[in-house]
Formats: C-alpha cells, structure tokens, sequence
C-alpha cells in the first residue's frame, strides 16, 4: 500500500471519528436532563464564563464555521504566544514615549481572555456568528455609516464626559459583556446566575452590570421608557428560556470592545435562547434583528461553561484617572491652539 493510501485513510479516519464525536456529543445533550429548582423549572443558578479564543466574527484565515483541531491548537497557540510577549517586566530604565506613540496599556497580568477555542455541539467554531453563513456581520450602508459615525464621536469628541463612552463612565462594561447578545472580552468574562420563578438575574463581573429577566410577562413598557441592557422578558419552551429584549438606550448602541465592537441600534430586538446541555455548560443562541442597521437578522450561538466563583466586585472608578485624564489633556490641547486628537503622547 503507498504511502499516499495511507494519508488517505489515514484523513478518512479522522474524519469519522470527528463526525462520531460530534454525533455523540449531540446525543448526550439531547438525553441531559436539567436539574429542576423549587420551582420545577431549569436550573441556571450559578457562577458561569464565555472567556474563550472565539470570538464574534470570524477571522480571515478560516473559510468555515468549524474548524480542525489542529487549525484550533494554532489560534491558541498564537494567543499564548501574543500573552507571552506582554509578560515581561517594564524596564524602569526606559525613557518616555515620543510624541505620538503608543505608550501601551495593560500588560497580560491583567488580563483574562481565555485560551480554548469554543466548543458547540461537539465541533469546534472559529467564530460564534452562524448566520450569515460567511461570519462577518451583515451590515447595510447605512448601518455603518451610523457604526462609524458613533466611533468617529468618541475618537475626537472631548467636550466633556457626557460624550465619551459609556464604559470609560463606568456606566457599562466594555464591549457587549452585559449584552444583550453577551460578548466575550479581554477579561472580566465571569458572570453569576440568580433565579427564582418570576425573574433571572444575570450579574455580570464587568463593571458588575445586573440584568433582570421577567419571566412569564410578555409585555414591553412604552418604547419611550430605555433603560440600559434594554427591557427583557422571558418564557420558557421546554427546557429553554427564551428572553426578548427591547426597548435599548440610545448610550448604548456602540458596543466598543476588544477585539470586537459592533453597533446596535435602540430599536434593535434581541432574542436569546439559554438552555443547559450538561452539568457544566449552557447553550447560549441569540438573534440580532435590526433593520435600521443590517441588512438582516444575524444569529450566534455561543457556549457558556462553569466556573469557579466568588464574581469579585468590578470597581471601575477605584483609583481610575483615565476619565479626568482625558479630559484634562484636551483642555491642554485647546489651550495651545490645537485640537486634542492633534496633540501627541508625549506632549
């Protein structure tokens, strides 16, 4: 037999095991049965995370939504190297920055992204939207041009902090942490569950957000009543509960994070689905339906594992000059006759 038969075989071998696991993995979730609260209902209570390498959109380097394990181990891999570099100790011998550069922000001690690619179903996902099927959003033109426009307004406006965005204000986390959908971020990815017939509380570590779910009102207050996260309401569908959210704040379209941002608009509608597939993870599937803003619904589905708790306390403000800092530097700025974005680093 050659050796090319052997390779071919050899693929053929993967492949089936591949498709095996991912059969079996299915049927496991199909069969896991959820334990029950006081109430008889799923049980979501507890701490749980979305850290992962995966992220929103898919990367350029994969045509597909799943992906080998090799092709995983490599985007890992990458992370840790990407970690490793931000490691070392700063060089307390080392002079200022020149103007205009970069003088970097938080070294990896700090941050907590995760390191495994996604898992769903048994197949491993380069990115968490499924639909479009290329994995990029499916923004119109007008869609982002408003994307753009907003963060066009918070690179160069410094009038005052009622124009920066929401998360150097520490009003909301960075990114889309408390969503809805929840996003995945550079850290600060735990968030805990807390349920009782009527309501789910989803608290989230960053800037320790606190989502209320209703369940079993099927009702929105007036469109003009716009609370941040937007109004939630939930139902259950056998094991899983559904939750519609609308009626978004306006502060709250841009989602500015790392490495994602992305635009949704206060008249978007969220609908997510939570449903436990085993004793450590929620399937978690979500739905962006905003016309104003994309060219049609886009639809993810992502995993969120156990984790370890306590959630410790998000203290955004604690010892953070980055807001008045800010500020302060424009007003240096406009004293010498310069627009703030003209003046440098290290002026």
């Amino acid at each position: 037999m050659t050796a090319s038969t052997n390779g071919v075989r050899a693929a053929g071998l993967v492949a089936c095991a591949l498709a095996f696991a991912a059969l079996a993995g299915s049927a496991a979730a199909q069969a896991y049965k959820a334990p029950r609260n006081a109430f008889g209902q799923p049980d979501f209570s507890g701490t749980w995370t979305n850290a992962s390498v995966t992220q929103l959109e898919r990367p350029g380097q994969f045509k597909s939504l799943v992906i080998t394990p090799a092709q995983a181990a490599t985007l890992e891999q990458g992370y840790v190297r990407m970690r490793a570099s931000d490691s070392g100790p700063t060089d307390p011998k080392a002079p200022a920055p020149k103007s205009g550069e970069d003088p970097g922000g938080y070294n990896s001690f700090w941050i907590d992204p995760g390191t495994k690619v996604g898992a769903i179903k048994g197949e491993l996902r380069s990115s968490w939207l499924v639909e479009p099927t290329d994995g990029k959003l499916p923004y119109s033109a007008e869609g982002r041009k408003l994307f753009m426009s907003e963060v066009v307004k918070i690179q160069g406006n410094f009038d005052g902090p009622e124009v920066r965005q929401v998360a150097e204000r520490c009003l909301m986390g960075f990114g889309s942490t408390a969503g809805p959908p929840m996003m995945n971020v550079l850290y600060n990815n735990t968030y805990q569950f807390q349920q009782d017939r009527d309501h789910l509380v989803i608290v989230v570590e960053m800037n320790h957000d606190a989502r209320i779910v209703r369940i079993g009102d099927r009702t929105h207050p007036k469109a003009d009543i716009r609370t941040w996260m937007g109004d939630s309401i939930g139902w259950w569908e056998g094991d899983t509960l559904v939750v519609e959210t609308t009626n978004f704040n306006a502060g709250e379209q841009l989602r500015p994070g790392i490495p994602t941002t992305f635009f949704v608009s206060k008249d978007a509608k969220v609908t997510e689905r939570f449903t436990r597939v085993s004793a450590k993870q929620i399937l978690y599937e979500f739905t962006v339906d905003d016309p104003k803003v994309y060219t049609r619904p886009w639809r993810g589905e992502m995993p969120i594992n156990a984790a370890q708790g306590p959630v410790y306390e998000y203290a955004c403000h604690e010892g953070n000059y980055a807001l008045p800092g800010i500020l302060r530097g424009a007003r240096y700025a406009e004293s010498q006759g310069k627009k703030p974005e003209q003046v440098g680093v290290g002026e």
